[in-house]
């Protein structure tokens, strides 16, 4: 392998890793509620017919109940305005334990 070919790899893989390691984790949102442990995984959801084509498919997601997980089931739900995407709740971790960033329109 060539000295140059050697160098764009390791400047390419340099670049993805200073990408991935730029963008931490959103702070917790005030007042947030810590986890001790992670989510389980997502749930499989059976999804129904929309009640009307403006409706959004808002799928089901973990939350914390204090001592335990709880299940929200996803739901149909009409958008604010029509150029509205959905996104989804997530979850972080940090040295406080597991912390939720809920769903919002964007």
């Amino acid at each position: 392998m060539s000295s140059r070919k050697l160098f764009v790899g390791i400047f390419c893989l340099s670049a993805v890793l200073a990408t991935l390691t730029a963008c931490p984790p959103p702070p917790p949102p005030v007042g947030v509620v810590y986890a001790s442990e992670g989510p389980p995984p997502l749930r499989t959801e059976v999804v129904i017919a929309a009640p009307g084509s403006e409706y959004v498919w808002v799928p089901g997601y973990w939350n914390w109940g204090g001592s335990a997980y709880q299940w929200t089931t996803g739901v149909w739900i009409r958008p604010p305005n029509s150029g509205a995407v959905w996104v989804t709740p997530r979850w972080y971790h940090d040295k406080r334990g597991w912390y939720r960033v809920g769903g919002h329109w964007r």
